[in-house]
């Protein structure tokens, strides 16, 4: 299929699961405007290589999404926006009693919270261009849950309801939204925790990836970033126009469990 003329905004895109997306979006044709917290020259860089590769107009636009007013200044920035993929997000790991409250504001901010502010800005876009699509990323964990992670459970299933509030009220035009929700995923700080894993609990690294990495994923494989990416082209296809208030697991069998 192809993405030609349209324009994707993909937040939290210049490395992981974000970029795997903006890079399949562009090799289908789409503009992409890449986004992340920092301004290096090596972020602009990872745009200007992919429109290098693809043909396509690359962009990379410096946003912190933990606030909302740069969240609908990176949409507006754009200038266009009929892919939305909120894909943000950050973690952090204690028990609910010790959970640093600063760090509860952050996740739910920037992991839920962001994507209400992007998506408010996006769907004027969408209904002035006649065609849109949002695409918001959580996790298995928007589904089910883990101890100790109380932040990122609440925001990620914030984010599978939210998503589909906004199918509901955009379900007699021709805007869908879903929800993505992976489980582990091979991306470069992933990988850099094997070797670190094996050594921690004495393992090999394929063990400590059967045993530990993917514990909870029955298929003992990764999710890639290109196949992700694959599913997010789809859901913009002719064929997914009738797919909208869902959450798309691709999680190897984690929440089948």
């Amino acid at each position: 299929m192809t993405l030609n003329g349209k324009t994707a905004v993909v937040t939290g895109s210049n490395s992981g699961i974000g970029l795997g997306i903006a890079w399949e979006f562009a090799r289908a044709g789409a503009d992409v405007v890449l986004n992340s917290f920092t301004d290096r020259d090596e972020d602009h860089a990872i745009a200007a290589e992919i429109a290098k590769e693809t043909g396509v107009s690359a962009r990379y636009i410096q946003a912190d999404m933990s606030k909302g007013d740069e969240c609908r200044a990176l949409i507006e920035k754009s200038g266009a926006c009929d892919i939305l993929v909120n894909n943000a997000g950050i973690q952090n790991v204690d028990p609910i009693e010790s959970f640093p409250s600063e760090k509860w504001d952050a996740i739910i901010a920037i992991n839920m919270t962001s994507a209400f502010h992007t998506t408010a800005v996006a769907l004027p876009m969408m209904r002035t261009a006649g065609w849109g699509r949002v695409i918001n990323i959580a996790s298995a964990h928007g589904l089910t849950a883990s101890p100790y992670k109380s932040a990122y459970v609440a925001a990620k299933h914030g984010v599978v309801g939210m998503t589909k509030v906004v199918a509901l009220e955009t379900a007699r035009e021709p805007i869908t939204a879903n929800t993505i929700c992976p489980g582990y995923v091979l991306t470069p700080l992933v990988e850099a925790q094997i070797p670190d894993t094996a050594k921690e609990y004495n393992l090999t690294e394929e063990e400590a990836v059967e045993q530990i990495l993917l514990a909870r994923q029955p298929s003992k494989e990764f999710a890639t970033v290109e196949q992700l990416g694959g599913l997010a082209v789809f859901l913009c296809s002719e064929s997914a126009t009738q797919i909208t208030g869902t959450a798309l697991s691709m999680d190897g069998g984690w929440t089948a469990l």
